[in-house]
């Protein structure tokens, strides 16, 4: 009587996204992975496809060609999470758009009032406004 192969244990969460990142750049051993994992759940392949459509409106900032697209899109895979989060994107629409479109950027206003924020928590709510202002401007 000859053993059976074990099974091919099952893939965790975080190689698997790791495949679904750039297929196309895959060596043969983990497309053959990625291949398996797509046909135990389709809605995977789905799921990447959106991912992967979404990220490079990100990188390309052709949220004004493909925004309202993708959107319109999610919906008919019956993935109930990108659903939401595109139904969250359509609440905000031209927030999103402007954020998919043009090259500015928050993200130093936001970085400096998190420290702002940072610096006044470290204070334990003892500190008034001249010490917190002190504590901002000596820091930088």
């Amino acid at each position: 009587m000859a053993a059976r192969p074990a099974p091919r244990p099952i893939p965790t969460p975080r190689p698997t996204t790791t495949l679904l990142t750039h297929p196309d750049r895959l060596p043969p051993e983990q497309t053959r992975n990625l291949q398996e994992v797509q046909a135990a759940c389709p809605h995977l392949t789905a799921a990447g496809q959106h991912v992967r459509t979404f990220a490079k409106m990100l990188t390309n900032l052709a949220g004004h060609e493909d925004l309202s697209e993708w959107i319109d899109n999610v919906p008919a895979n019956g993935l109930p999470h990108l659903r939401r989060f595109a139904d969250g994107l359509r609440t905000d629409y031209d927030a999103v758009l402007a954020g998919l479109s043009t090259s500015w950027s928050s993200g130093q206003v936001e970085g400096q009032n998190t420290r702002a924020k940072l610096i006044k928590r470290l204070g334990y709510g003892r500190a008034n406004f001249d010490l917190l202002r002190k504590r901002i401007l000596l820091q930088a």
